[in-house]
């Protein structure tokens, strides 16, 4: 069963005790501040630093309300895997149902903060932003598309986690509207150069990501049994994607334009430690090479959907419903990978899974798949279809792991974005 808060309706709304993800918040007329969300409300942590309630938590407590004090989660990604686990543990006991520290202190009120007063920024300073190729099913049916007479994947493909480098300053939160990229796409014939103008097949790409602490000194690589140490938290990712200006691009360097234009995410981090109970095997692999072997489950049994309201007025169909369990390839080999040539992590870093899909009519992460690049498009209530998505649609993503015997529900913060036109 799930502990219960003295904050009204917690349990209930997946956002109980038991996950406590970090974002930053920032209510009418003031600065922004680090909060955990707590049901229906976000608790700013700075005020309770003052008032001495998480001093226990470190041996030196300076560090920490000195992080807590900023408006990003940077400072506490570098504090590391033990403060982070012991501010967790601090935070769930100051929350628990018949704990009275909290509100003898005469703080609770105004710390505790409906999230409806209050906006929601984007709770990091991105550094790096990397994004995978990790699904096995994505990778497969686009590659039926693209070389229908050929193998779908690539002859690295089961041996990697293929990934290139997105754009970091790009990454915006869950809300900000996203405006239709311009750009080249390819000649409509052998005889014609390419067209220029408004994308004409933008697509979402739902994904899994996770958020970075520091890494080790002098780029020394990370490996999967390690990685837990560097892995803060994880949220819901949107990578935006331009089809048309990405394959006119993408060889013979990778995504370049198509990609680097808008890069949505969730303003809740989930901490690693909430997600521990979800942990199951993945997909079985061909044996990998040794650095990226791991010897326990790693995979993460959260169910995704991809959410599309067609304008303002329209109704909102759920497009795809997918479990993030069938990726191929684990966090924890992504960040083994991604460092094994000695690349440096950092704090802040952020590092997408790729389009997560499934075999099953409904299961695909991204329209390129569900309507096989425009073929066959998706027929929504109302006579509506969608090849592409339009200026005005509507996509939300969203996450939750359901409640086991040993394992409450647990709510991932939802990614919303609406199109608008092109400049």
């Amino acid at each position: 069963m799930a502990e219960r808060s003295w904050v009204p309706d917690a349990e209930e709304s997946g956002f109980g005790i038991e996950h406590l993800p970090y974002g930053i918040i920032r209510r009418l007329g003031e600065p922004p501040h680090l909060a955990v969300r707590i049901g229906d409300h976000a608790l700013v942590l700075a005020p309770l630093a003052e008032a001495g309630l998480f001093d226990s938590v470190a041996e030196n407590s300076a560090p920490l309300r000195e992080a807590l004090h900023r408006s990003c989660l940077n400072g506490l990604l570098e504090l590391g895997p033990d403060v982070w686990s012991a501010l967790r543990g601090r935070l769930g006991a100051l929350l628990a149902a018949g704990n009275n520290e909290l509100q003898d202190t005469g703080i609770a009120d105004s710390a505790l903060v409906p999230l409806g007063e209050a906006d929601e920024l984007l709770p990091i300073e991105v550094g790096d932003y990397v994004d995978f190729y990790s699904s096995l099913e994505h990778a497969s049916n686009v590659g039926r598309l693209v070389r229908p007479e050929g193998d779908p994947l690539m002859p690295n493909w089961r041996h990697l986690p293929v990934a290139y480098h997105g754009r970091s300053g790009t990454i915006v939160v869950s809300g900000t509207p996203v405006r239709r990229p311009l750009g080249q796409s390819p000649p409509v014939n052998p005889d014609s150069g390419p067209s220029f103008g408004p994308e004409r097949r933008l697509d979402f790409e739902l994904e899994l990501g996770f958020v970075t602490g520091s890494g080790p000194d002098a780029g020394e690589p990370i490996s999967t049994a390690a990685a837990d140490r560097h892995i803060f938290g994880f949220c819901l990712v949107n990578d935006w994607s331009a089809r048309g200006i990405q394959v006119w691009e993408y060889q013979p360097l990778g995504p370049f334009l198509g990609k680097s234009f808008a890069t949505s995410i969730a303003p809740w981090i989930t901490p690693l430690e909430a997600l521990l109970p979800f942990r199951v095997p993945g997909p079985e692999q061909d044996p990998p090479l040794e650095y990226l072997r791991i010897e326990e489950p790693r995979a993460l049994d959260l169910e995704l959907e991809v959410a599309l309201r067609p304008g303002e007025d329209a109704e909102e169909t759920v497009i795809t419903s997918v479990n993030a369990r069938r990726l191929y390839w684990s966090a924890a080999q992504q960040l083994a990978h991604a460092t094994i040539n000695g690349a440096t992590v950092r704090a802040g870093d952020l590092y997408a899974s790729g389009t997560i899909s499934g075999w099953d009519p409904g299961s695909q992460g991204c329209l390129l798949e569900a309507s096989r690049a425009g073929q066959e498009p998706l027929r929504l209530p109302g006579g509506i279809e969608r090849a592409f998505l339009e200026d005005g649609d509507d996509v939300t993503l969203r996450g939750s792991g359901a409640p086991g015997d040993d394992r409450p529900a647990l709510t991932l913060a939802e990614v919303r974005g609406r199109v608008e036109p092109a400049a």
